[in-house]
């Protein structure tokens, strides 16, 4: 099944930028999820399974690296845009 999230990132410190950089540039690298970025959020559409796999590894990740931050998540499963 196909799914659309959108994905925000809100880290819990002064200086915000860089870990928001990085998560975007960590969720780009899974393969086989459509990736795109916009000024408040990220959106991940590809197989269910695939896309909460990257979030998933994305929030431990982010946490082990960054510390604390608000996540923010919409989740559509079966949607796919393209279709």
């Amino acid at each position: 099944m196909k799914m659309t999230a959108e994905l925000s990132m809100y880290p819990l410190k002064d200086d915000f930028i860089p870990p928001i950089k990085a998560v975007i540039e960590k969720l780009n690298s899974f393969a086989g999820i459509q990736v795109t970025t916009f000024a408040t959020a990220t959106t991940l559409i590809g197989e269910f399974d695939e896309v909460m796999n990257a979030i998933s590894q994305t929030l431990v990740w982010s946490h082990e690296n960054y510390g604390m931050a608000v996540f923010v998540a919409k989740l559509i499963p079966g949607y796919d845009p393209e279709s």
